[in-house]
């Protein structure tokens, strides 16, 4: 499908279904703002200025691989080796949207979208991590943001979502310290060319997940398996937020600044005093890690024997560069999970055993087809755990799910299921709203179906079908819920309400 015959199906589309276009940009909510539902109907009315959208990531949806001038990434030489991608797919095309942003953006557009989250790809704007910037790659992400900002939605853009340069991980990667002066150095170059129409920024995409996965699970790039890896580079990390989040600022002041983290509520296994701690200190590890650090200048307690500062490469005076006082939190929430105790004494020697705690996934809720469960009480307790302990304003940064339903001969795909996923979880963040949370924003993920890391093709979290042979795109149902919802800033929950 062309171009023009996308954006003729969109706007039959939106006509038919009667949706108001938006005009104007997007404002913050005011800080009292909060979710009403009426005691006689289903309705929930969110906040006034509440922001409606989607999320993407570079990587994921752009393609474009080698154009450009844009460098390799640890994902390009990580998913070029058979057997760590399934399928033996790559990101080397994913959705084309280096080339099709504009009929994308159209879409979003159709669904009522007041922001949209995307990334920045390192790459494009230092091929090498270093060095002078690539102006091709800086003019690139111009025409994208200025689409963004043409269709009435306000730019959420994130700097690192998962993609470093591979010369810098052949010197070492994020691991070497050295690599979060480069991140400030890159961080820049992207304020001075973009900060005049972007004003929400995103420093990092689930930093957990991409220096643990990446460097001590291995089934991420760059695909490292070493526990002390992972400790250097979760603390070179935390460098690189504090240093990037105050280049930001002595570029461009009045921005507002987070990072997105992913979150999952945590559970006891059981009513112990051992499953507590376990409990706690994987929410130290894994919800706090990289926002303790920024808010409070200091590690959380994830370790039996303390933080093994010294294995981290921790010198005098990372206390106050950790340290980032944000504007607001990003969470992406997904799935719950369950800790327990292990049996037996702790090790002493750093490592995950050291932290003390097993964890179970839950069980209780149907499971999306990448495995997670559904748990929509998650979001409400995950969001009031934030809002309480930090007491900043919050985006979602990312929540969805994924189901594979196809189109049907006349291109309709049903996707019951995940209008019933989104359905419930906007409601429990509307009742995270109505008990005092200020939450700001919310972002599905994803606009599209796009390539899903080592998962590769065979995961669809998008609203949007791709069929990646011919690149046509299929608006879901669930797009089309959506757009309802954005449009009428109100959530109906009576049962089977679509």
């Amino acid at each position: 499908m062309n171009r023009r015959s996308f954006l003729a199906q969109t706007s039959a589309w939106a006509a038919a279904a009667a949706l108001p276009k938006l005009s104007g940009a997007s404002v913050p909510p005011s800080l009292d703002a909060s979710a009403e539902q009426s005691a006689t109907t289903s309705q929930i009315k969110f906040p006034k200025d509440f922001l409606w959208g989607t999320a993407t990531a570079a990587y994921q949806v752009e393609g474009g691989w080698n154009l450009d001038g844009r460098g390799e990434t640890v994902w390009d030489r990580f998913s070029h080796v058979l057997g760590n991608v399934k399928g033996g797919w790559t990101g080397d095309i994913a959705c084309d949207n280096y080339h099709r942003y504009p009929e994308d953006i159209a879409l979003m557009k159709q669904m009522n979208m007041r922001s949209y989250r995307y990334s920045v790809a390192w790459s494009r704007i230092q091929p090498t991590g270093k060095g002078a910037m690539n102006q091709k790659g800086i003019d690139y992400y111009k025409r994208l943001t200025d689409a963004v900002l043409d269709a009435g939605m306000r730019p959420l853009v994130t700097l690192y979502h998962w993609d470093l340069p591979q010369a810098l991980e052949d010197e070492g990667g994020w691991p070497n310290r050295d690599t979060a002066a480069r991140f400030a150095d890159y961080t820049e170059i992207v304020l001075k060319a973009l900060g005049d129409r972007i004003e929400t920024w995103a420093i990092f995409n689930e930093p957990w997940v991409f220096t643990y996965l990446g460097y001590a699970d291995g089934r991420h790039a760059p695909g490292k398996k070493d526990f002390d890896l992972f400790l250097k580079a979760s603390h070179t990390v935390n460098l690189a937020q504090g240093d990037a989040f105050r280049a930001i600022k002595a570029i461009a002041p009045k921005s507002k600044v987070g990072s997105a983290f992913s979150m999952s509520p945590v559970a006891p296994l059981t009513s112990s005093p051992e499953d507590a701690a376990a409990a706690k200190r994987f929410d130290a590890f894994n919800n706090v890690w990289f926002l303790e650090t920024a808010l409070r200048g200091r590690y959380p307690d994830a370790f039996v024997h303390g933080t093994p500062l010294e294995a981290m490469g921790f010198q005098s005076g990372d206390d106050e560069r950790i340290t980032a006082p944000f504007d607001y939190i990003g969470v992406n929430y997904y799935f719950r999970r369950l800790a327990s105790a292990p049996a037996g004494p702790m090790p002493t020697k750093p490592s995950y055993a050291a932290m003390g705690f097993d964890l179970t996934d839950g069980k209780d809720g149907p499971l999306t087809e990448i495995g997670w469960e559904v748990y929509p009480r998650g979001m409400y307790d995950i969001v009031q755990r934030v809002s309480k302990d930090y007491k900043l304003p919050i985006e979602i940064t990312e929540n969805g799910c994924s189901y594979g339903d196809s189109p049907d001969a006349g291109g309709r795909v049903a996707d019951e299921r995940r209008i019933h996923f989104y359905r419930e979880h906007l409601r429990e963040l509307a009742h995270a709203l109505r008990d005092g949370a200020d939450v700001r924003g919310y972002h599905a993920w994803s606009i599209l179906d796009n390539f899903e890391w080592s998962e590769g093709y065979t995961q669809r979290f998008g609203m949007v079908y791709i069929d990646f042979p011919t690149q046509r795109r299929f608006i879901k149902d669930s797009a089309k819920w959506y757009s309802q919802i954005a449009a009428s800033n109100t959530l109906d929950v009576s049962r089977g309400a679509t």
